[in-house]
């Protein structure tokens, strides 16, 4: 496996790009201050455009570390960030990544995410090298186990009141994808 940090991955509609400092007052207004995006996640939902500006600076200074991979989702028509994609979970061990991500809902159901998601994939199966890849979300959030199964992802179980979430704590349904299974699609 080689890591290779947040490198700058392009779709016909996407780039997806490391953060920066100017990011901070799309990410509030998109997505990280609407209680409904992140009804589903372990992080608060944003109060202020400072609370972005916090995240992106401790993001800022991790861009250094190649085993850091956090992207701006920069929808090209609009030119700035709608979500992000990022790696949660990391185990060099067994070369696995987990994959965490949000969008704004006014993007909801459009194909973004799952363009995204696959894009991440190729970049981690053919690029870095992983050989397993992992993603959880909350049962209640049937959007994402659509975008999740879409992306080829196997379900492997639910783990009971495994996270904690906005919710709460909650179930986690369990997917994943070994890169034998991703050459094969």
């Amino acid at each position: 496996m080689k890591h290779l940090g947040t490198r700058i991955l392009q779709t016909e509609r996407l780039t997806l790009r490391p953060f920066l400092e100017e990011d901070a007052e799309a990410m509030f207004d998109n997505w990280a201050s609407d209680p409904e995006v992140t009804k589903f996640l372990s992080w608060p939902t944003y109060k202020s455009i400072d609370d972005a500006h916090a995240i992106l600076n401790l993001w800022l200074e991790s861009y250094g570390n190649p085993e850091f991979y956090q992207w701006a989702i920069v929808l090209k028509e609009l030119g700035q960030p709608i979500g992000s994609i990022s790696v949660v979970n990391l185990d060099n061990r067994v070369d696995l990544a987990e994959i965490g991500y949000c969008i704004g809902k006014v993007w909801w159901g459009r194909g973004i995410m799952p363009e995204a998601v696959k894009t991440v994939m190729a970049f981690l199966f053919e690029e870095v090298g992983m050989q397993r890849l992992e993603v959880g979300h909350d049962p209640e959030n049937s959007a994402s186990g659509a975008v999740i199964r879409k992306c080829g992802f196997r379900y492997e179980g639910t783990l009971r009141r495994r996270i904690r979430s906005n919710r709460g704590i909650t179930d986690v349904a369990w997917y994943s994808l070994l890169k034998e299974e991703y050459n094969m699609g």
